[in-house]
């Protein structure tokens, strides 16, 4: 009877508590999003199952020595996870479109606007009393709003090292749910006729614009601004291999095996932040609150400046590819092209909205440059 009582008492049951009973429950629904709405599986699989995973009760996963503590350690402590994927989104980048029509590098820009108007909210809920984030959490918190996972775990890391993990969360949560936030924006900022707009046939852009693009990017930027260097650096490393077209074994690794192997162990390092002790208090909830706030905003800003620029320009913009500015590639452009296919069956947005996807890597990278030179030195 006391071997039965003793197995009782240390079984999950026995030890569950009411807060991993929640987070296990949140972790199966980012599962049902990915595998029964294909909501990006790819991030939401690994990361719902390491939530469930980080909760079971007495199993010490995500605890340190646990086998998720260790992959957070190695690859998001050490911010080579977010390196590592910044160079096979790189290899897998075609910055043809931003080249063919460099307006939309307005675009990408604008969609940053949510990561300062975010740190400025921020600040100023802690001048208030309501949380108690410094500037350097702030910015890193703000960094969320550029819907770009890999950035913001590396300008956490720099900046915020004790609020990595919820923002870790944050930022691939809303990555992964793009298809799901942005839509009401999108509608509820736009006509139908605005929704119609038939973009022009973009120019051809020659082989040789391809490869010396990342060179001369990577050059101006890093000598204005080293510390963008290691994120623009890896990605447009990762660019010149896709471009080069002399290393495509090299090439075909970093876009494949590499990316995907570092996707799975960053997912379910991520997940395992999503532990009832870390997950459920105050601060992590109002990180969440405010990632959200910096996404929402840097779609409607996208989007309101492509608006902004049919006024002043005949060849006009489709107001949807706007969206596309946040960094969530290709998410946001396939986005754009289905709310466009929507309104007009023949209506494809996907390489016009590519165009301001691929500057929204490169706005994102800068702004993280910029947070970590002022506010870190």
């Amino acid at each position: 009877m006391d071997q039965i009582i003793r197995l009782w008492h240390n079984s999950g049951l026995y030890q569950m508590e009411p807060g991993q009973a929640v987070m296990i429950a949140i972790g199966m629904l980012l599962l049902y999003l990915a595998i029964n709405k294909n909501f990006e599986p790819l991030l939401l699989v690994p990361i719902g199952f390491g939530g469930v995973l980080a909760n079971i009760p007495g199993a010490g996963l995500a605890e340190h020595g646990g086998i998720l503590h260790l992959f957070y350690t190695v690859g998001i402590e050490s911010g080579a996870f977010p390196l590592i994927i910044f160079m096979g989104v790189g290899a897998m980048t075609d910055f043809g479109p931003l080249l063919s029509n460099p307006r939309t590098l307005f675009l990408g820009a604008a969609a940053q606007f949510g990561i300062f108007v975010t740190l400025m909210g921020a600040v100023a809920l802690s001048a208030f009393g309501v949380f108690d984030f410094s500037l350097a959490d702030a910015a890193a918190i703000g960094i969320i709003g550029g819907a770009d996972g890999p950035t913001s775990i590396y300008v956490a890391s720099k900046l915020a090292p004790d609020l990595l993990g919820a923002i870790a969360v944050a930022s691939y949560s809303y990555m992964a749910l793009v298809p799901l936030i942005q839509p009401p924006i999108m509608r509820a900022l736009t006509t139908e006729s605005e929704r119609k707009i038939k973009m022009v046939q973009q120019r051809h852009v020659s082989h040789r614009e391809k490869i010396v693009f990342p060179l001369l990017l990577l050059l101006l930027v890093a000598f204005l601004l080293p510390d963008a260097a290691p994120l623009l650096g890896m990605f447009c490393f990762g660019n010149l291999m896709k471009e080069c077209a002399v290393v495509d074994r090299l090439r075909n690794t970093t876009h494949n095996s590499l990316i995907n192997t570092v996707t799975i162990f960053l997912g379910l390092a991520v997940g395992s932040k999503l532990s009832a002790d870390k997950f459920l208090d105050l601060t992590t909830l109002g990180i969440l609150l405010l990632g959200m706030i910096a996404f929402s905003i840097g779609t409607a800003s996208g989007v309101i400046m492509a608006k902004v620029m049919n006024k002043i320009s005949t060849n006009k913009i489709n107001p949807l590819i706007g969206s596309a500015g946040v960094s969530a590639v290709p998410m946001a452009a396939r986005v754009s092209n289905k709310l466009g296919l929507e309104t007009d069956p023949h209506n494809f947005l996907l390489m016009h909205a590519m165009g301001p996807n691929v500057a929204g890597v490169i706005g994102s990278a800068i702004a993280a440059g910029i947070m970590i030179n002022y506010i870190a030195g």
